[in-house]
């Protein structure tokens, strides 16, 4: 893109003003526009005002595509066309219900300085250019624009599981019901859905809990997508859900496994892979929290040495799970020899399948049900065992806390319970 001409000052504000190319005279009748940059700041104005020619080039450019026959094009052309014009677009009907003065507004701004109606713009500002269907397919895409919030700060490895199950749930309902518009798809279609899963459950292939994931992602995702959209679904959600039974839960390793079988048999590891195993013994961490720190969260000398679980380029799984966990025993050890954290594994999903792997290989699984994970709930057993306080072991592990949280736990008072169950 060519060097822009600098910001002009007009009284106290500044102004982009440029001549429009000649690619887009057809659908553009000013020689030369000049744009507000809402600000008495030359310095914000320069920032600004590469953004702002950026988007007037996209909106010419949707200008020239707004003949296309494809719907989504049409209806985004129509958007960006009504935002360059300083409107939000709005439907016919929505139009229609406007105040007088907006409703002139939009009508003025579709004559061009010749007094000419442009109908391209016309029907951008007028609501003439009707919505694509939204389907289940682009449902999914939708709602990570309607939901941005839910996945700002996740690095690219979290938001890349978090849109794997929802992923694999729509491409399994697709198969099973089609592509349907949200707004057709019916209470009939979802037992269709869990008609599919049944016979899949009944054979053995997958528990229950698996189908009710796909059902809880999908209506998850549907609900505020539909709303965005002002969209009605047509389904009762009743009775659709399987019995999950009892729930499996992950057995912890006994201490004397751990001290005569794990931490022996992993001297062979990695030293990355053994430095988070070996933290993770006495400190009960997350594997993902574990992976992300770094020389500023591993502090070994300080007077009590301890790890800070923080947002590290993602997010955590809680806000409760944000804390200072004192280092004592074999993580204490591990932590020296890992102080500038774990690169390997910062944001990488390969790590539980590592250790998973070479648990399996070294025969250092306890039962078949153990995994890597097993070592958060030993050390959540192990405390329950020395009788900790509820309030300490919700901070440790990271949980909520059931009532309203009073002062602070001294981290000498935490490294003295700790150092009761240390291996």
């Amino acid at each position: 893109m060519a060097k822009l001409t600098p910001p002009v000052l007009r009284g106290d504000t500044w102004y982009l003003v440029r001549r429009v190319p000649g690619r887009y005279a057809q659908i553009e009748p000013r020689q030369k526009v000049r744009v507000s940059l809402a600000t008495d700041s030359r310095e914000v104005a320069d920032a600004k005002a590469p953004m702002v020619w950026q988007q007037m080039i996209e909106a010419w450019e949707a200008r020239l595509a707004g003949d296309t026959s494809d719907a989504q094009g049409r209806f985004d052309a129509a958007k960006d066309i009504a935002q360059s014009r300083g409107f939000r677009y709005l439907p016919a009907a929505k139009v229609a219900r406007l105040p007088t003065e907006e409703l002139v507004n939009r009508i003025e701004a579709s004559v061009d300085s010749r007094g000419n109606v442009d109908p391209v713009t016309a029907d951008a500002l007028l609501g003439a250019v009707q919505a694509p269907e939204l389907t289940v397919s682009k449902a999914l895409d939708k709602f990570y624009e309607v939901e941005a919030v839910r996945v700002k700060g996740k690095s690219a490895d979290q938001l890349r599981r978090h849109k794997a199950p929802r992923l694999k749930a729509t491409r399994n309902f697709i198969k099973v019901v089609g592509d349907k518009p949200l707004d057709q798809i019916t209470t009939r279609d979802l037992f269709d859905f869990r008609q599919w899963w049944q016979k899949r459950v009944t054979a053995g292939e997958v528990e229950p809990a698996t189908a009710n994931k796909d059902m809880v992602y999908l209506i998850a995702m549907w609900k505020p997508v539909a709303r965005d959209a002002q969209l009605s679904l047509k389904i009762n959600t009743d009775g659709v859900m399987f019995d999950e039974g009892k729930k499996k839960t992950r057995p912890p390793f006994s201490p004397a496994w751990i001290k005569d079988k794990l931490l022996p048999g992993i001297i062979r590891m990695n030293g990355e892979a053994r430095g988070i195993i070996e933290i993770m013994v006495n400190t009960g961490a997350r594997p993902s929290e574990l992976s992300a720190l770094n020389h500023e969260t591993i502090c070994t000398d300080a007077d009590v040495p301890y790890i800070h679980i923080r947002p590290e380029g993602r997010t955590l799984k809680s806000q409760f799970s944000e804390r200072f966990i004192p280092l004592v025993g074999i993580s204490l050890e591990a932590a020296k020899r890992n102080r500038t954290g774990f690169p390997t594994y910062a944001d990488n999903p390969a790590l539980s399948d590592t250790v998973n792997k070479y648990f399996e290989e070294n025969s250092l699984k306890e039962t078949p049900r153990h995994t890597f994970y097993s070592l958060r709930h030993s050390f959540e057993s192990r405390m329950l065992k020395a009788d900790f306080p509820e309030r300490l072991k919700a901070e440790l592990m990271g949980h909520r806390i059931q009532r309203e949280k009073y002062g602070e736990i001294d981290l000498e008072h935490v490294r003295g319970w700790l150092l009761k169950i240390a291996i």
